[in-house]
Order: structure tokens, then C-alpha cells, then sequence
């Protein structure tokens, strides 16, 4: 067993460094059709009105459905093996399956029950979850409404359907929730003289949502919600991409602790997740990595927090967002006198604050402080 053990992890991939081109097409379509606005003065028809309830009913829904989708997500780019940091570089069958992680991430992330003819079950009613990367695209099979036609394939009732939507491209979701009927579903004109309307399905049997179904969706949160967890290394502007996952000492190959160091001489003042450092590090230990580039950036003056220690009471200090449990911020520092303006900390006498102007630009920065783990940082008052 261990030999075998060996050879697999001999000639293994798991932690070879894969590097991936600028996406050259949007992940999501909009159709004008399925612009949706933001509105929070929707009526709540009478037969959604449970399932509504309900969400409104579930503490932090909106940003626990958020999360459920950026998670969704970025399982299926496993940056930490792939390097994957965008939609459009998984492989046709990974798309074909983010549908089937949303629902399976949403039904653990609110403890959904099973339902009797569906996936789920919300108020002791029958739902389904339907995502689509593209407005509009979400696809309803026979059982989940009532047609004649379709004998003992069709539904037992017309029934509801969360749809759930994202693009990363632009930091945009929605989450709906519709009454799917044979009429709301979509039709085609038949070929021939008499142009008869036919249902229109896929090799699936599947159906869409006709375009002018979406007035009747009752959308979740007020509509269009633009705050889709930031795909940080997705927004970054491509040259600075490239600078952080080819970072390496010269005449050494591109190493995880050098990239990460350089996404933390890049990247500042803002929160970095820990999908980014799987993805930057692409090792077992990047995490390790993460904490480590302290010591590798204090002669920069850079100084990187983590969500432990005296690291909270630091950010706050400084004006900076407050990281939590894997996440990471990082800032230039500058010494200044008690007398300066700007927020800051003390620590051992000497008074530090968020470097800007000339300051960055010092090609002799003074080292930034070793940061106790545990010791209060002493912030005056503002």
C-alpha cells in the first residue's frame, strides 16, 4: 500500500503550478429581456407567499445565499490544484455541474428538507432550485408542472422553483422564486402551413422560462443585488495578475511563498480571501505561506494582518477593513510622530500609519514593526 502510495504521488499533479491566459469571452449573458431592476415594493402573490417567509424568515438569508454561490463556485475552480481563477477556464462538464453544487451548497447551507416530488422542501411545500449563468437560461424539466400531454412524465401540481443567478465577471446575482405552469414555459411556432404553437423543448425534454415570465418572478432581496462575494484575482487588472503568479527570485523558478509575497506587495489595504492564497500558492501549505511573507515584507514596510492577536486591533486602527477567520489584509507603514493626523497605532513609543503619497514611493522605506501576537496595540483616540 505504501509503495503504491509513493508512485501516485510520485507522478501526481497535485501540486504542479498551472498558469491561465486573460478570459477572452463574458461568462454571463443579460438578455434585454431579463434586465431585472432593483425594487423592494414588489407584491408577494399569495401562493409564493410561504416560500418568501420563509427566506425572510432565516437569519442573514441574503448573505448566506452570497456566500453559497461564491463557494459554489470557487469549489469547482479548486484553485489551490487547478490555478483556476475564472468561470471561463473550467471544462464543459464543470459548468454543466455548477447548477448542481449551488443547489447542493444552498441545501446544506439552510438545512433544506428533502421534498416528496422535488429536491427540496420550505414550509412543508415542494420547491426546486434552478441556476443559470445566464439570465433567463434556467431550464424546467416535465415533473415539475402539470401538462396533459405529458402523461405520467408530468408533474403532479404546478410547482415552484428558486432561481438562482451570477455573473463573476461583474460581481452581479439574483435569486427569484416563480410558479412554473405549462403557459409560463416556453412555445415555438411549428414549421408548415398551419404554424401551429408546439412546445419548445431541448434534447432534455426541458423547457425555459418564457421572456415575459419575469414580471411575475418575485425576486428575492429587492432584485438585482450587485455585491457577489470579489473574485479578487478575476478583477485584478491583468498586468498586476501576471506580475503576482509569475513572481520569482532571479534565476529561481516562480515559487508559492514568492507569489504570495508578491500578492501582498500588490494587493493592499484590501481584505484577501483564502481561495486567493490557495490559488496564488497552489501548495498544501499555502495558508503557512500567507503568514510567512510577514517576515519577508517588513523590510518593505509591509506589514500583513491576519484575523489572530493584536493583527483585528491594528486594522481598526488604521482605518483598514477588520479581516476575519482566512482572511488577510496587508498595508505599507510609515513612522510619525504622536502629532499626525492620520489613524494610527503605537507600539513599544513609536507611532505608525498607513503610508501615501512620496511615502510610497521611498525606495529606503523604514522596516515595519514585528507586531506582537498577543500584547494590545495601544490606537489613540481619533
Amino acid at each position: 500500500m505504501q509503495e503504491s502510495r509513493a508512485l501516485a504521488a510520485k507522478y501526481s499533479r497535485r501540486n504542479a503550478y498551472r498558469t491561465w491566459g486573460p478570459t477572452l469571452e463574458p461568462m454571463s449573458k443579460m438578455p434585454r429581456e431579463w434586465r431585472i431592476q432593483s425594487s423592494l415594493t414588489q407584491h408577494v402573490p399569495d401562493d409564493l407567499a410561504p416560500f418568501v417567509e420563509w427566506f425572510d424568515n432565516q437569519p442573514e438569508a441574503r448573505e448566506r445565499f452570497r456566500w453559497a454561490l461564491r463557494d459554489s463556485l470557487d469549489e469547482l475552480l479548486d484553485g489551490q490544484r487547478t490555478g483556476r481563477w475564472a468561470y471561463q477556464q473550467l471544462t464543459k462538464t464543470e459548468k454543466t455541474y455548477l447548477g448542481t453544487a449551488v443547489e447542493v451548497n444552498l441545501t446544506k447551507e439552510f438545512a433544506i428538507d428533502n421534498g416528496l416530488d422535488l429536491d427540496w422542501s420550505i414550509s412543508g411545500l415542494d420547491i426546486d432550485c434552478k441556476f443559470s449563468k445566464d439570465l433567463g437560461g434556467w431550464e424546467i424539466p416535465m415533473e415539475m408542472y402539470c401538462c396533459a400531454d405529458h402523461g405520467e412524465r408530468g408533474g403532479r401540481a404546478d410547482h415552484a422553483a428558486v432561481l438562482a443567478w451570477m455573473n463573476d465577471d461583474t460581481s452581479q446575482w439574483a435569486a427569484g422564486i416563480v410558479r412554473i405552469t405549462d403557459e409560463r414555459l416556453r412555445w415555438k411556432r411549428k414549421r408548415g402551413e398551419n404554424g401551429d404553437r408546439v412546445r419548445a423543448y431541448n434534447r432534455d425534454n426541458k423547457r425555459k422560462l418564457s421572456h415575459d415570465v419575469k414580471s411575475e418572478v418575485y425576486w428575492l432581496w429587492g432584485g438585482l443585488q450587485t455585491d457577489l462575494p470579489t473574485n479578487l484575482l478575476l478583477h485584478l487588472d491583468a498586468e498586476t495578475r501576471e506580475r503576482i503568479l509569475t513572481a520569482s527570485l532571479p534565476g529561481r523558478p516562480s515559487s508559492g511563498q514568492q507569489r504570495l509575497n508578491q500578492l501582498f506587495r500588490e494587493v493592499r489595504d484590501r481584505i484577501v480571501g483564502r481561495q486567493t492564497v490557495l490559488t496564488v500558492g497552489q501548495q498544501d501549505d499555502s495558508p503557512k505561506r500567507a503568514r510567512d511573507a510577514r517576515k519577508h515584507l517588513r523590510p518593505d514596510a509591509i506589514i500583513v494582518l491576519g484575523h489572530q492577536g493584536s493583527h483585528p486591533h491594528v486594522a481598526r486602527a488604521l482605518g483598514l477593513p477588520v479581516q476575519v477567520k482566512g482572511e488577510w489584509i496587508s498595508t505599507r507603514l510609515v513612522p510619525v510622530s504622536s502629532h499626525d493626523a492620520r489613524p494610527k497605532f503605537s507600539l513599544d513609543g513609536q507611532f505608525w500609519a498607513r503610508a501615501h503619497g512620496k511615502e510610497l514611493l521611498n525606495p529606503t522605506p523604514v522596516p515595519a514593526p514585528d507586531l506582537p501576537y498577543s500584547r494590545k496595540i495601544d490606537a489613540p483616540a481619533p
